[in-house]
């Protein structure tokens, strides 16, 4: 499933190619899809002829915030893919979703599984959570506010529940500890839960756990000050430098970004998908274990 780094890299993608164009078509088919959704009339009512005004992300979620109240939400998941191509090009098998551009351009979704979805919803302030509430926003890594566009100022209600935005300025070690500390989980259980942090999948779940020298299973509320402080700098460090390589794409290539290219970060990954493989800090074998249900990779001599 395409993580904070893969969704950043569309966002951006998006940007670039599409923010002021007006909407002349919309083609909505994917019963599934759309399952959040099923007025697909009433879906393409409220997008068609309408301008992209700016592209945000939460988490895994892309926002495409159109020129009013509305904003249509696009999650990926396992297969989903956003493609911009010219209006001329052959449809792809299990296309859910085309958006024709007044530039000349078509935004289409292609989902294969149709675990992602697209829906429409209404823009409303984005507020940080308890845990940041109140407290000046900045930049990490020169994704503005953590999220990319303005989405640090807005969201829309059905993404209430996500938790903090890991690249957040206003999310710094102590913050972060307080975080941690309140909540007795292993901490690769922990990073995977959105509901506490919004983005980390299981790879950069693993790829993070080891820039901060820390065990998955290690009890998030047993962390010292130090360890936080490398699980923040971990954190951090991993995400932006994958976002500067542009996601990654493992062997089902299923990831492609706005263009259909592949990331490049899957050759520097450190332990995902390296079982047996020499820890490249000391050489170690890495290990391959389960953790939270989720198949984990670690260094059994490096983590701890």
């Amino acid at each position: 499933m395409p993580e904070l780094p893969e969704v950043e890299t569309v966002r951006r993608d998006l940007e670039a190619e599409l923010v002021g164009d007006r909407i002349t078509r919309v083609a909505a088919t994917g019963v599934r899809t759309f399952r959040r959704q099923p007025d697909l009339a009433g879906f393409e009512a409220r997008t068609l002829g309408r301008s992209l005004a700016g592209v945000g992300r939460r988490g895994k979620y892309l926002l495409l915030r159109l020129d009013g109240p509305d904003a249509i939400v696009v999650h990926l998941r396992m297969s989903g893919q956003l493609l911009v191509t010219p209006p001329e090009a052959p449809l792809a098998r299990h296309t859910h979703a085309v958006f024709g551009f007044d530039a000349g351009k078509e935004l289409r979704f292609v989902d294969p599984r149709t675990f992602g979805e697209v829906f429409v919803s209404t823009a409303v302030p984005y507020r940080g959570g308890v845990l940041l509430e109140g407290v000046e926003g900045g930049s990490v890594g020169g994704v503005e506010g953590g999220f990319g566009g303005d989405v640090a100022a807005w969201t829309v209600p059905e993404l209430a529940g996500l938790g903090v935005e890991p690249l957040d300025a206003r999310l710094d070690p102590a913050r972060f500890g307080r975080l941690l500390r309140t909540r007795k989980r292993a901490l690769k259980a922990l990073l995977l839960d959105q509901n506490v942090v919004a983005g980390i999948g299981n790879i950069y779940a693993d790829e993070i756990l080891w820039q901060a020298r820390l065990r998955p299973s290690h009890r998030s509320d047993r962390l010292s000050g130090p360890a936080i402080k490398r699980l923040h700098e971990g954190m951090v460090s991993t995400l932006c430098e994958a976002i500067a390589h542009r996601g990654s794409s493992l062997a089902d290539e299923q990831y492609r970004d706005l263009h259909g290219e592949l990331g490049s970060y899957q050759s520097r990954h450190r332990v995902h998908g390296r079982v047996g493989q020499p820890c490249l800090r000391c050489g170690t074998p890495i290990r391959r274990v389960q953790v939270a249900g989720r198949t984990t990779y670690f260094c059994p001599h490096c983590q701890r």
